[in-house]
């Protein structure tokens, strides 16, 4: 039985494009969750679906996130920002 590709050889612009995507369609969840009241019985649903999938993509990007590592340079001064 094949196993899962566990590497993957994705370039720094890749890792850039899916936390771009990930962030517009946070974005497009939070407008859709906006347009929902919770007064309405039929929305509750839909709201419940749409904060789960938005705390879904915020886990995503977090472990993408946590994954990074960051270099400081040796020899100039940092200046963080």
């Amino acid at each position: 039985m094949p196993s899962y590709n566990r590497t993957f050889d994705l370039s720094i612009a890749d890792v850039d494009l899916i936390e771009e995507a990930l962030r517009a369609r946070g974005r497009e969840l939070s407008r859709m969750r906006l347009a929902l009241t919770e007064e309405n019985p039929a929305h509750l649903e839909s709201i419940r679906v749409i904060e789960q999938d938005q705390r879904m993509g915020e886990e995503l990007l977090g472990r993408l996130h946590d994954q990074k590592i960051f270099y400081r340079p040796r020899k100039a001064v940092y200046v963080g920002g």
